[in-house]
């Protein structure tokens, strides 16, 4: 019997591509797993009306943890548009599934490391090393919205002294999507920055809002790390306003070492991350709650080139590489790490990002090879 179940989600476009370019570095490796594979993505969501079938929940219950690709993700009139005709006027709303098992789950780190590997054309600047700590499960995803705005909460919405100039504006014509954050939600995402500086030798934590604006929120997230702070001795905690920060790791990248910050922010943040390093090609998350995790490349679904395995896997296996840190198997995940760092610095073996012309499983061939 295998020591590992590991539920595999392809999902839609070019998930499966650099699910297949997974596997080929993964039975190379020879990691003692049973790999089941699911159902997620924009076809059940067409033909069933979930994209996240109960089934695939029930799998993930009966797992180690999960490596997922990539979904198809559409605003909610389009997704309605290409129901299957037997599911539509049923009152049926889209919502991704990628955040349905983080709040399922309770997945409430995303952890994005976004490293530039020597010999990477696409790398912003040589050296940098950043990772950046999302909280996963609340703020603007928290799924908590109103269209039209219901009466309760549009009293609640009057009651407040900035509303009166929406005085005019009906019910109809208001949307509200809700920011909220918990004071527990807030030191769980700080406090995991913190654990890796401490373990890794970080020096500094940076930790990314807007409290002079959005005064709550943003405000509890930052009192909240000032305490934690305190804890850390040796470790800085540096304070920035999203908008300022996006200036400033295009200005002096290095200066940084650990970025924290809520969810819509931390996944602005790290997009921005990942193009310094080479784009989503190199980007990796893991999903990680007290008891499960969901590790997942943030680049999308790429239908056009769905099936054509010409996108770069290196995001897919560097998230093989963080699968195995969290099962405990931190040699085979240093070994994975040097095979992709020795393909990319040699430069024979690339894809038509990198300016090369390999197939996405071509290069997994290549780091395979390096094992």
């Amino acid at each position: 019997m295998a020591k590992y179940k590991i539920a595999v989600l392809p999902g839609d476009g070019v998930g499966v591509d650099v699910t297949e370019a997974a596997m080929i570095v993964l039975d190379k490796i020879k990691l003692d797993a049973e790999y089941i594979y699911g159902d997620i993505g924009w076809e059940f969501w067409c033909k069933e009306g979930n994209p996240l079938p109960d089934r695939t929940v029930d799998l993930l219950k009966s797992t180690d943890c999960c490596l997922f690709a990539a979904i198809t993700s559409k605003p909610r009139d389009e997704a309605a548009a290409e129901l299957a005709p037997e599911l539509k006027d049923k009152g049926l709303v889209y919502r991704s599934p990628i955040v349905g098992l983080r709040q399922l789950f309770d997945l409430h780190t995303n952890m994005r490391p976004c490293k530039a590997y020597q010999g990477n054309p696409l790398v912003y600047k040589e050296g940098i090393d950043l990772i950046v700590f999302r909280e996963n499960t609340e703020g603007l995803y928290s799924g908590i919205e109103w269209h039209p705005v219901p009466e309760n909460v549009r009293a609640a919405i009057d009651s407040h002294p900035n509303a009166k100039k929406f005085t005019d504006t009906s019910n109809e014509d208001m949307a509200v999507s809700l920011r909220l954050f918990t004071r527990k939600g807030c030191q769980r995402i700080v406090r995991a920055g913190f654990e890796y500086a401490k373990k890794h030798g970080r020096k500094t934590v940076t930790v990314i809002e807007k409290p002079n604006v959005i005064r709550e929120t943003s405000g509890l997230m930052v009192r909240e790390a000032r305490k934690i702070a305190a804890e850390y001795p040796g470790i800085e905690l540096w304070e920035t306003n999203v908008d300022a920060m996006c200036m400033w790791l295009l200005k002096n990248p290095l200066d940084y070492d650990v970025l924290v910050s809520s969810n819509m922010f931390g996944d602005i943040i790290s997009d921005l991350c990942g193009q310094l390093v080479g784009g989503l090609g190199f980007a990796a998350s893991a999903n990680i709650g007290d008891e499960y995790a969901v590790f997942e490349p943030t680049h999308g679904s790429a239908p056009k080139y769905a099936g054509q395995y010409k996108v770069n896997p290196m995001a897919m296996l560097l998230t093989v590489k963080l699968m195995l840190e969290w099962l405990d198997k931190k040699d085979s995940a240093q070994t994975l790490e040097q095979a992709i760092a020795a393909v990319i610095a040699e430069g024979k073996v690339r894809t038509y990002d990198m300016g090369g012309s390999n197939t996405t499983l071509e290069v997994a061939e290549a780091v395979a090879e390096r094992l």
